[in-house]
């Protein structure tokens, strides 16, 4: 079994903290920009993209700080965490993203990670 990579990337983006975790934390947020659709039972956040379905748990949260999600049928202990992060002197916001992917698909998660996260600023009307 191949070991998948962990990588982080970061995003500046004008927004409250407080209104991004909304976009971020909650099936209607996550609608907007992450996925197709997005439904929750409790803890198992389903997230549908062009008819295919995954299922996700969320594995912790904090409010207006981050939000930390594991696949379902994954067997390794990969997730994938969305942390807000304000800078204490220019109080600019930042979305920080952890994630896995296999080392021949690295490339690839990181600019789906990117246009997500354009299709965020979007909805935010943040540039």
């Amino acid at each position: 079994m191949n070991e998948k990579i962990k990588f982080e990337i970061e995003f500046v983006i004008q927004s409250s903290p407080q209104l991004l975790y909304q976009y971020i934390s909650t099936p209607s947020g996550l609608s907007e920009w992450f996925a197709d659709n997005v439904n929750s039972r409790g803890e198992i956040f389903s997230f549908i993209w062009d008819g295919s379905e995954e299922d996700a748990k969320l594995l912790k949260k904090k409010n207006d700080e981050f939000v930390k999600f594991s696949w379902e049928e994954n067997e390794d202990d990969d997730f994938f965490e969305m942390k807000i992060i304000v800078d204490e002197i220019t109080k600019d916001v930042s979305l920080f993203i952890t994630d896995f992917a296999d080392e021949d698909e690295l490339e690839e998660s990181k600019m789906l990670w990117t246009n997500q996260i354009s299709d965020l600023k979007h909805v935010l009307g943040s540039t």
